[in-house]
């Protein structure tokens, strides 16, 4: 039976009709409409009753005009003109949270739709949801049963509050939609929650029956039939939503956290994760956390410390430092003077680990305590050559013997951390291998085998030692299948050869053979002499194996072989061993190469691969660069045949080592016999087992040996980069406190879509102006482009006399640059000539540069750059980064190193794609870290400029997150006067200010410039807030003894006075001798710091940074060419298309722009032939050449074409070969190569046949006469 209420409204009748579907498929509507739809509002107009006998009248009434109402609803949907989107738009709009839209109403032929009771203009709705939710929710007509489901459980797609509100609440059942209820609401701050849903309400003093409004008690029970009880329901999806993070524990709204409202990976790159912000507050140096994160907190014992710095010691001086290029450079400062200092060691991983030093803090404050790790060997040269000078200035450095011994502590760590899992994992693997065991004897040899790991264990060194002591454990102690309940399914094995024979017993036969794989290594590594001699069984190994014979080992033979194979694998995973045969292994070991077929014909002499094409027996010890790296990717293509062995004199010798160790003295029959035996023992151990693995490992040493050399490389790229001081205009001086960053014309050339275009940079990287100028280098004759020209030259004229620039910066990206910086000297020179008076003397001499657009076309296409730089468009983003890296190359290179690592995508390096980004990464910012902190930030001028704040995540202490949370704060405050406020005001840490604090200057810049409060003079210094005792004291000495002033002494006002005395007089301390000041004062240990403390009263935060140099002839000739030294060289061949033909000579155009000539003579080596080149050849033909010679002045190269020289191998030797490099053109070569050539000429004549037969056979007609035959 059916109830039909017809509402009344302003426009037309809206009807709310509830269906008892009697139809089979009545509940065919699907989920996904539901969702669509929506929330459903009602309004109680007193139209819709309660009561069980006015619900059927009412239902009986509104029979009769069923049909009526049927055709009115289909006329007015068919008569609506609304414009409607596609469903996945309204779901994006709902996604996006995007108000305003009315989604209209599903059609379905099947069945009915329901209209919303709901008016046009003033409709009242309930205070469940937010005005967003109601309106985007578009909740349409729904039939009875779904209106039942969603009264019931809720729509999934909406905060389902009613489901547990009604749990919560009176037993008994509230109205939803009561009209008298909702017609005061008003949502105020006590009735919705932070986030801006309304917050249920109680209504006082009304209690309704237990159904929802509008729905039948006939429909309740229908539901009631078909879905139990609710209660149940009810409280089983509180559960589920506790679970998903909507509900606390008592079924309260929780409040919503940051991971409801957005996806994990743009919480993790915005840095808003939990996990950040507790490193956000924990007052630790952040790197600090990320690096204890991996390794765990690091022991603060002084034993730890000192077994530590020992290890660290013994791999500084005796392997491959990580960090460090050149090996050995670590080992010797001068003739037998060590250079690296383990007290030193020691002292540097107590500021880590217990007083949570940075790095670079350690390398400024604390130099007295670990002077030797500060000496750089590359620069040991450079810093004897400054000392000298009458007026030594210090330099940058990079702390490379810092940064390895962090990476070596963090190693170790990682090592100690394994060891200890380790042996935990193996205690219980042990006891419950033992649990399973009733044979005393195995019981012994179990422990025995267990005392000897555990020892093995502590004794390991490094990650390899520690992978043999695994191997050695998993061998005798396989995980088995302990722990798994019954009833569950578990996973197949697969068995060992090893194990197999283990659990046939022969174990016992490996005991007869002699010594134990333990007992030999000990003996062979020397570790313990041969003290008993092996005494042989009487019996014959057979007549002793016939004893153990079972249905998997049916032989004597069958018997042996297992156990040789049981004793050549436990003496290959022996600890002992290993290391011994490792040792002699990487010492000796040879690479040779040899090309495939395939790299005969491909790898010419100017191929990547062309330097390590031909290898012979080259020392693993000799590869000191990346050419590992080449050879693994040659091999990975198989464009080469790499092999790695031991000499045969070093691999005779150990096996001849062995034997005598392994072997008996006896000369017995059976004593032979049984030394046979073991040579077979040593034989499966040695060339099985041991050897290729050993290959493997040197595999992996080389690879790792190669990447570090290569970080380094890359790290010294990217130091010559971001190392450089700002651009230095001419007659100004660089000591002094004015602005030296100089005001920047930066011009982008443009094809003409975007146009040439010029942008004006003030003193600060800030766009002041800017002009686009397409027609400023039109090559055309035509009138109106010559017009065009000369109004460009004009405005150009008038754009740099109103702005001035100090330095113009024009992006090399082709040849067309060439010709606009010789249009852009031409509107200088033609300033000064007609208009000398307006231009300024600081624009006397004003040089153009070329830039390298490289990174500038990164920050282009940044998302950095939108932000910093919105509503200006991509050529202008690019001319902004040109010029800025011309201001501060250090500021615009941390621009890019953001949560999006643009700064990876920068080719510095030809081998950069050996790295992945992590390890770029990783010595990106140690780069970073180690110039941000040597020239410091200028905080105020930051506060003023946001996109000077870009290194501030690098300085010591600090990282992205707390430089993030820095800035805000900063930015907020407008200026900063003191240091003491980053403490107080700006809610650094203690530990945190004392590491970043002294990197951080304070000075009248920005808004600071214009205000009247105190600035401390210290406070615009390198010197640390722990040492202004010792600068003050410093000062007053200084003043004293210039002004002869012995009087107030201990007046404050002097002692600033006396700061700002020996600011203004800097010659006062120029020449001030601090080793004698030190001695007078006692500070002998301070005499570093004290030594810092006068350079920075002469001049604070002076810029060690080397000076700027304009790009040379050769750097522009590449920056315009895009070619390097590798790519266009003397001998390359190359493409060339034909432009221009002459009778003696043609011109053509390279695939990079350049210009190429090819002469009459070059043409052809047929001297006799005198055709004019113009019948020959014509405009288009494109042409394969050799270079014969290059004018980089001129950016063309010369060409040549001629038969011979394209056959000639004079250019093959170009690059400087290895010393290893032996072409071999002996027969087996050839021989290699014409069995490819047939085995690729049979490939071409085998034609694939689909024949499915099984006497069908692919072969050709001679040999199927030859097997007829």
């Amino acid at each position: 039976m059916a109830r039909k209420t017809t509402i009344l409204d302003d426009e037309d009748d809206v009807e709310v009709e509830e269906d008892e579907r009697e139809r089979a498929d009545g509940d065919g509507v699907d989920d996904d409409e539901d969702d669509e739809e929506g929330q459903d509002e009602y309004e109680k107009d007193g139209f819709i009753v309660d009561d069980v006998d006015e619900e059927e009248q009412d239902e009986e009434e509104a029979d009769s005009d069923e049909e009526r109402q049927k055709k009115k609803k289909r006329k007015k949907r068919e008569s609506e003109t609304n414009y409607v989107l596609d469903e996945d738009d309204y779901e994006l709009l709902q996604d996006n949270n995007i108000t305003g839209f009315h989604r209209p109403k599903l059609e379905s032929k099947k069945f009915k739709r329901l209209k919303k009771a709901q008016r046009d203009t003033g409709g009242e709705h309930s205070g469940f949801f937010d005005d967003e939710e109601f309106v985007g929710s578009g909740m349409s007509g729904r039939t009875a049963e779904e209106k039942l489901k969603w009264s019931l459980f809720g729509d999934d797609e909406g905060p389902p509050l009613e489901d547990i509100a009604e749990e919560e609440e009176q037993p008994e059942e509230e109205d939803f939609g009561d009209e008298d209820d909702m017609a005061d609401f008003i949502v105020d701050e006590e009735e919705v929650d932070e986030h801006g849903a309304p917050v249920r309400r109680g209504k006082l003093n009304k209690k309704k029956p237990r159904q929802a409004p509008g729905v039948s008690s006939s429909a309740l029970q229908e539901a009631h039939d078909i879905f139990g009880d609710v209660d149940e329901l009810l409280r089983l999806r509180k559960q589920g939503l506790a679970k998903t993070g909507k509900y606390d524990g008592s079924g309260e709204w929780r409040e919503r956290r940051l991971e409801d409202e957005f996806e994990p990976i743009v919480l993790s790159e915005k840095y808003m994760t939990e996990k950040d912000d507790h490193i956000r507050k924990e007052d630790i140096p952040e790197r600090m956390q990320i690096y204890e994160e991996s390794t765990g907190p690091p022991p603060t014992n002084e034993m730890s410390i000192e077994k530590e710095s020992n290890w660290i010691y013994n791999h500084l001086m005796t392997c491959t430092i990580p960090l460090l290029s050149k090996r050995g450079t670590g080992t010797t400062q001068g003739e037998g003077e060590p250079s690296i200092n383990k007290d030193d060691i020691m002292r540097f991983l107590e500021f880590m680990h217990v007083q949570k030093l940075d790095v670079p803090f350690v390398a400024m404050y604390r130099k007295e305590e670990c002077l030797s790790l500060l000496r750089d060997p590359e620069q040991h040269e450079a810093d004897i050559e400054n000392q000298n000078k009458p007026d030594p200035k210090p330099t940058i450095r990079w702390h490379k013997v810092l940064w390895a011994i962090q990476d070596l502590d963090r190693k170790w760590l990682l090592l100690q951390k394994r060891k200890s899992a380790l042996q935990s994992y193996y205690n219980k693997r042990f006891d419950e291998e033992s649990c399973r065991i009733y044979d005393d004897t195995r019981l012994t040899l179990n422990q025995q085998l267990f005392e000897s790991i555990g020892k093995s264990l502590k004794a390991a060194e490094s990650e390899r030692e520690v992978d043999d002591v695994d191997s050695k454990f998993n061998l005798h102690f396989p995980s088995g299948e302990v722990g798994v309940d019954e009833g569950r399914y578990k996973r197949p094995k697969r068995k060992s050869q090893y194990t197999i024979c283990c659990k046939a017993g022969l174990w016992e036969v490996v005991s007869k053979f002699g010594y134990s794989s333990e007992q030999f290594g000990l003996q062979i590594s020397l570790e313990k002499m041969r003290m008993d001699e092996l005494e042989d069984a009487k019996e014959t190994p057979e007549e002793m194996a016939s004893n153990f014979t079972c249905a998997m080992f049916e032989t004597p033979q069958d018997v042996l072989k297992g156990a040789r194979h049981m004793a050549a694998v436990e003496i290959s995973c022996e600890p002992c061993v290993r290391k011994h045969v490792r040792s002699i292994f990487m010492d000796n070991a040879v690479v040779s190469t040899s090309p495939t077929p395939d790299g005969k014909t491909a790898i010419d002499s100017f191929h990547q691969f062309a330097g390590v094409k031909w290898l012979r027996d080259k020392p693993l010890t000799r590869f000191e660069d990346a050419q590992w790296l080449l050879i693994h990717k040659a091999e990975e293509e198989k464009l080469l045949q790499v092999t790695i062995r031991l000499p045969e004199s070093i691999l005779d010798k150990l096996i001849a080592d062995s034997n005598d160790y392994y072997l008996s003295d006896g000369v017995s029959k059976s004593a032979q016999l049984w030394n046979e035996q073991r040579k077979m023992i040593l034989q499966d151990a040695f060339y099985g087992f041991l050897l290729p693995s050993m290959e493997k490992e040197a595999r992996s040493l080389l690879t790792s040996r190669a990447k570090n050399w290569l970080l380094m490389e890359y790290g010294k790229l990217l130091w010559d980069k971001v190392s450089v001081a700002p651009f230095q205009r001419k007659g100004n001086d660089v000591s002094s406190d004015e602005e030296a960053a100089p005001r920047v014309m930066a011009c982008c050339w443009g094809p003409g879509k975007p146009a040439t275009t010029f942008v004006m940079l003030d003193s600060s990287g800030e766009v002041v102006d800017m002009l686009d100028a397409g027609y400023l280098s039109v090559r055309s004759q035509n009138i109106n482009d010559q017009q065009r020209k000369r109004n460009d030259q004009q405005r150009i004229v008038k754009f740099m006399t109103d702005h001035q620039p100090h330095v113009v910066v024009l992006g090399a990206v082709n040849l067309s640059c060439t010709r606009l910086k010789d249009d852009i000297y031409e509107i200088i020179f033609k300033m000064v000539e007609d208009n000398p008076r307006d231009v300024g003397h600081e624009m006397d001499g004003l040089s153009i540069i070329y830039g390298d657009e490289s990174l500038a076309h990164l920050y282009e296409n940044s998302r950095i750059s939108l932000d910093q730089l919105s509503g200006h468009s991509g050529i202008v983003r690019r001319a902004v980064a040109l010029g800025r890296y011309l201001q501060n190359s250090h500021a615009m290179i941390a621009t890019l190193c953001g949560p999006g690592r643009e700064i990876l995508s920068w080719k510095l390096c030809p081998l950069e794609s050996f790295l992945s980004a992590d390890e770029k990464y990783g010595i990106v910012e140690q780069v970073m870290v180690d110039v941000t902190n040597q020239v410091g930030l200028d905080v105020n001028l930051a506060i003023a400029h946001e996109w000077l704040f870009s290194p501030l995540q690098f300085i010591s202490g600090l990282g992205p997150r707390k430089a993030a949370s820095l800035q805000r704060s900063l930015v907020r405050a407008g200026a900063i006067y003191t240091r003491k406020d980053l403490l107080t005001a700006h809610g650094l840490g203690k530990r945190v200010f004392v590491n970043a604090v002294g990197f951080l200057r304070i000075r009248r810049t920005g808004l600071a410039a214009s205000s009247s409060q105190f600035i401390d003079l210290l406070d615009d210094t390198r010197i640390h807030p722990e040492s202004y005792v010792l600068a003050q004291e410093l000062a007053k000495d200084v003043y004293i003894a210039d002004v002869q002033d012995d009087d107030a002494i201990d007046d404050e006002d002097v002692m600033e006075m006396a700061i700002e005395h020996v600011r203004e007089k800097p010659d006062l301390l120029k020449y001030f001798e601090v080793d004698e000041y030190a001695k007078s004062k006692k500070w002998e240990n301070k005499r570093e710091t004290l030594d810092n403390i006068r350079l920075e009263l002469i001049q604070g935060f002076q810029d060690w940074r080397r000076l700027h140099e304009e790009p040379s002839q050769d750097d522009e000739f590449y920056m315009i060419s895009g070619e390097t030294e590798d790519t266009l060289a003397e001998g390359r061949i190359v493409q060339a298309t034909v432009r221009r033909v002459q009778p003696q000579r043609a011109i053509c155009v390279l695939e990079s722009g350049l210009t190429g000539v090819l002469t009459k003579e070059d043409y052809t080596d047929d001297w006799r032939d005198d055709t004019d080149l113009s019948e020959k050849l014509h405009e288009g033909d494109i042409l394969t050449c050799r270079i014969k010679s290059i004018q980089m002045n001129r950016y063309q190269v010369f060409l040549t074409c001629g038969e011979k020289e394209m056959r000639k191998n004079r250019y093959e030797n170009h690059r400087n070969m290895d010393p290893f490099y032996h072409e071999d053109r002996s027969n087996s070569q050839g021989q290699q190569e014409k069995a490819h050539k047939e085995k690729e000429l049979a490939k071409k004549h085998f034609k694939p046949r689909m024949i499915v037969h099984p006497r069908f056979q692919n072969i050709t007609a001679d040999e199927a006469m030859e097997v007829c035959s």
